[in-house]
């Protein structure tokens, strides 16, 4: 059975995440609300799941260190290479994966 319900979730997420600088979100960054997805993880489903309040979900990420506070060195490197990464907005979150090559 399809959720329609989560499938307009995923689509409005989808329409909302982009390609930005890293150096443009340093006020995020500051204020601790910039969260690191792993590459392993789709940002989307992340994104999807925080919206839908999977709490044991974002335990286990959190546990395996998926997901976290952007850390500094991460953070630094990003914005010594002038990096540009995927971002979403979940308020008060913003999402951040590195992009892949």
């Amino acid at each position: 059975m399809i959720d329609i319900e989560n499938d307009a979730v995923k689509q409005q997420i989808v329409a909302e995440t982009s390609k930005i600088a890293w150096r443009e979100l340093q006020y995020f960054f500051a204020s601790g609300m910039a969260i690191y997805v792993s590459e392993e993880l789709d940002l989307i489903d992340v994104a999807s799941s925080l919206v839908d309040d999977n709490k044991p979900m974002f335990e286990k990420w959190m546990q395996d260190k998926q997901i976290m506070p952007v850390p500094d060195e991460q953070a630094r490197n990003w914005y010594d290479s002038d990096a540009m990464v995927w971002a979403v907005v979940i308020k008060p979150w913003v999402l951040v994966q590195q992009v892949k090559n």
